[in-house]
């Protein structure tokens, strides 16, 4: 009974912190930073503006590049 116990108690914990890192994973953090924190709306706005930009930055490129190989 007391080795029931003991693995029913590790399962529990290893659940809460699977999640915790499954949120951090989710949303693209640090393993161990805290899943709960709020992220500022500022900080979501840079961060999807910064992505966007790099992204639109990628796609010209590769239009610049058909562009040139279309030329040749």
């Amino acid at each position: 009974m007391k080795q029931l116990k003991a693995i029913l108690i590790g399962l529990v914990i290893g659940v809460f912190i699977g999640m915790a890192l499954g949120i951090n994973i989710g949303r693209d953090r640090p393993l161990f930073s805290n899943p709960f924190a709020k992220e500022s709306l500022v900080d979501r706005a840079k961060q999807l503006g910064s992505e966007t930009l790099e992204k639109s930055g990628k796609a010209l490129e590769k239009t610049g590049q058909a562009l040139q190989d279309k030329a040749r």
